[in-house]
């Protein structure tokens, strides 16, 4: 495998009665994953669990207590979101981390809405919310006119503060061919995981390919890809029975396309780390993919996480391309 950027993405769990406890064990597996290599780390952004609610708030802590692992989102749904206001905060932690956040987002009608009320903004749930976001990052002004600031005089209305390049940082994940071809036309890259609509095909490595081949046509750039990955190399006898349970329990919505969308499902790779790359190296989409992301399961322990992110760095020098290894060695 030749891979640009390896990355990965944890759900940031902790114990209700204690989550500050959960959510500093996140924060020390960013500082892990730096020091082993890892391009990126990435959190989920979930709502009504025992997880991180605020990536915007999470990542600006974390931007803090690294120093070159970039930072990302997959994903936040815009439909809880207020454009304006996430952008405000997307470009604070961007600025924290010297250009070094990953906006990854989701659209669609909020699930949990009859449950909080009216905090979810009225009007339209559909790419248009993405769009708006896309516009108010690039800090454009908001009115030909100065209008009134603070003591320091007269400014142009615009969000603040500006994070220049964090337009070419957007990502967009998505699960259906439609929405792959509109994150290629706007301008977004493309995170695909191990859940894709089966459009045509029962298959999910043929479905997916025709995702990314969709998103490629439309004039997309980046395809950040994921897999759920499970290395037992140095996991002791009841934690590898434990991956391979985990995986069993998981199989049977692999079989065949589940609900009246029609999802697929990847199965879960648990093994050594020679058994994975080599199973990674016989996949056709991880073949033309030049980004790969590693999923972490949810509510495993943080020991299973740096055990798992542990095995995995000793295949980063084999996996990475010869430009990132001297990158890499430079830093």
């Amino acid at each position: 495998m030749d891979f640009d950027h390896i990355a990965f993405l944890v759900p940031g769990n902790y114990a209700e009665e204690d989550p500050f406890t959960g959510l500093e064990a996140t924060l020390r597996l960013f500082e892990l994953g730096e020091r082993l290599g890892y391009d990126s780390g990435w959190v989920r952004q979930r709502h009504l669990e025992r997880g991180i609610s605020s990536a915007a708030t999470f990542l600006a802590a974390a931007s803090q207590r690294t120093r070159s692992i970039g930072l990302g989102t997959a994903v936040i749904q815009l439909g809880y979101e207020h454009p304006f206001r996430l952008a405000e905060d997307l470009a604070t932690v961007d600025v924290l981390s010297r250009g070094r956040l990953n906006v990854g987002v989701s659209v669609g009608y909020p699930s949990f809405a009859a449950l909080i009320g009216g905090y979810p903004a009225e009007g339209d749930y559909g790419h248009t919310r993405a769009e708006a976001l896309a516009r108010l990052i690039a800090s454009p002004p908001l009115s030909p006119e100065r209008v009134a600031g603070n003591a320091s005089g007269a400014q142009v209305p615009r969000l603040q503060p500006v994070a220049r390049e964090l337009s070419e940082r957007l990502w967009y994940g998505g699960g259906s061919q439609r929405s792959a071809v509109w994150a290629g036309g706007a301008g977004f890259h493309l995170l695909t995981g191990n859940i894709v609509s089966g459009e045509g095909t029962d298959d999910f490595l043929t479905a997916q390919r025709r995702l990314i081949d969709a998103f490629r046509r439309a004039g997309g750039g980046r395809v950040g890809l994921g897999r759920v990955i499970l290395p037992t190399d140095s996991a002791d006898f009841a934690t590898r029975r434990r991956y391979v349970d985990f995986a069993r329990s998981r199989h049977a919505r692999t079989v065949e396309p589940q609900g009246a969308r029609r999802t697929l499902f990847l199965p879960d790779i648990v093994g050594t780390v020679e058994e994975i790359a080599a199973l990674l190296s016989r996949d056709p989409v991880a073949a033309t993919a030049r980004e790969l992301r590693l999923e972490l399961p949810y509510e495993f322990a943080v020991e299973d996480y740096e055990q798992i992110l542990t095995d995995m760095a000793r295949l980063l020098p084999e996996w990475r391309s010869a430009d990132q290894t001297t990158q890499k060695e430079a830093v």
